[in-house]
């Protein structure tokens, strides 16, 4: 029987020891690498080529978005479960949308990371009831581009439209236009309100 070949990615040292002990256990699956970041989670996918990654949101040098849509697209046929800690609803959709095929809390019993990694091996979609209930009940904001992101963190650090468009070398009326389509994605209809939805999003250019 071919096991089913799994790269863990995650920062905190302990979690990898934990998981790698847990799939130990198990006959069917073998633990074929680690990683402590995004970068190494991309480099170690690649020179394993993972059946399953178990990747971790929050990350440092690349998150887990960024290395789930690098992975996606560099290996396809690799599935990722998202497994975290993370409060809000947008990364874990955000990770969904860029090709991951499943997400679950940490606090998950291990007899259900077992099951939802061979299921997400056999082709399944499977995200956890609480993730599932998260994601009705704080539903993520839609994807901000670049220049929408840049542009929000300026108004979060109390620059005026003037000041934007000088810093950025575009007219206000340009400006304007960004902070308004900003307003219409965050659901909000000022400044204040795009500010207090940024931050408890997570949606700021840090």
């Amino acid at each position: 029987m071919n096991k089913i070949k799994v790269l863990v990615a995650d920062d905190h040292a302990i979690v990898r020891i934990g998981l790698k002990s847990v799939l130990d256990y198990e006959t069917d699956i073998e633990v074929v690498g680690e990683a402590k970041n995004g970068i190494e989670a991309v480099q170690e996918a690649e020179r394993t080529q993972p059946d399953v990654i178990i990747m971790d949101l929050v990350m440092p040098r690349k998150d887990g978005v960024s290395a789930t849509r690098e992975i996606h697209d560099r290996l396809p046929d690799t599935k990722i479960l998202i497994l975290t800690t993370f409060g809000t609803s947008d990364g874990i959709a955000h990770a969904l949308e860029e090709g991951a095929s499943g997400a679950m809390m940490k606090t998950a019993d291990d007899e259900k990371i077992v099951s939802a990694i061979r299921r997400i091996a056999r082709g399944e979609t499977y995200i956890s009831p609480d993730i599932r209930r998260q994601l009705e009940e704080n539903p993520p904001v839609p994807k901000l581009s670049p220049r929408q992101t840049e542009v929000l963190t300026m108004i979060a650090n109390g620059k005026s439209n003037k000041e934007i468009a000088a810093e950025l070398g575009i007219r206000i009326d340009s400006v304007e236009d960004i902070a308004n389509a900003l307003y219409a994605k965050l659901s909000v209809s000022n400044r204040a309100e795009a500010v207090d939805v940024a931050h408890r999003k997570h949606l700021l250019k840090i």
